[in-house]
């Protein structure tokens, strides 16, 4: 178990990192998403490094770093790359910079992630709003002795995409003629692509996109009183839905092809949460 003080720690040096700038959304980026934290205004950039008992990010294309700073007018704080179980890291590590943003006075958290498209009306780049989220096949980031400084040993999970932010996600979607696409996002351990079988199974219990992250945090999110606005950018069709092997470099690409649009939907939900 991380304890208690270990959280304090963290968030007290990057207090002294921002010099009293106070963020109020939490931006977690997805595989090739990170692009965002490259237009916060007036930038502060801190290497996960640099913070006491933060892990490093591994996987292709996460930057792992936090920016502080503004965009659309709100304090934001950006994760430019995420842990993931598949690098070795606990759930409760994965949602250890969730818990010390909210120290920091984080009460909003926008979560993105690049996923395979389950549901057949899904095409590559389509953008998806998560409604819900399926969690099978991983034990609970809560798991152990609960910290009460966070939230409640049982937390309710009935709500935890808030629907206002929902509103809001479709409001911005319909000012920008863009279309949203909405579905529940399942999670899936990693690293390997799921097998086709495993992509129907997902299909059968009511999943619209698979995905290695965005569980974890969006619990933690949610156990420690955050609201919680999620969005899957659809970079690949999932194993089986098209006759064509899947890669990393896919993912990337479709990442790159959205980046416009997912960066104007953004921008135009963030004043509204």
């Amino acid at each position: 178990m991380i304890p208690f003080a270990y959280y304090e720690e963290s968030a007290a040096a990057l207090r002294a990192k921002i010099s009293g700038f106070q963020p109020e959304v939490l931006m977690v980026l997805g595989s090739g998403l990170g692009y965002m934290g490259d237009i916060v205004e007036d930038p502060i950039v801190v290497p996960y490094g640099e913070i006491p008992h933060f892990k490093v990010s591994t996987a292709p294309g996460h930057k792992g770093q936090l920016v502080f700073g503004t965009l659309s007018g709100r304090r934001v704080a950006v994760m430019q790359g995420r842990m993931h179980h598949y690098e070795g890291y606990s759930y409760e590590e994965i949602g250890f910079p969730i818990r010390v943003l909210r120290l920091l006075g984080c009460s909003n958290m926008i979560v993105t992630n690049a996923a395979g498209g389950v549901n057949l009306d899904f095409n590559v780049g389509d953008i998806m709003l998560i409604t819900d989220h399926i969690k099978l096949f991983m034990e609970s980031p809560l798991r152990g002795p609960n910290l009460e400084q966070f939230g409640t040993r049982f937390p309710d999970m009935s709500f935890l995409y808030t629907p206002a932010f929902q509103t809001a996600a479709r409001e911005s979607a319909k000012e920008l003629g863009l279309t949203l696409r909405e579905g529940v996002y399942m999670y899936w351990p990693g690293p390997q692509f799921e097998t086709p079988a495993e992509v129907r199974l997902a299909r059968t219990l009511g999943a619209d996109a698979v995905g290695m992250s965005t569980a974890p945090e969006a619990i933690v999110a949610g156990h420690c009183g955050m609201q919680v606005l999620g969005f899957t950018l659809v970079s690949n069709m999932a194993a089986g839905v098209l006759p064509q092997p899947l890669s990393g470099e896919e993912v990337n690409a479709a990442a790159e092809a959205a980046r416009e649009r997912f960066s104007k939907l953004l921008l135009t939900c963030l004043p509204k949460l």
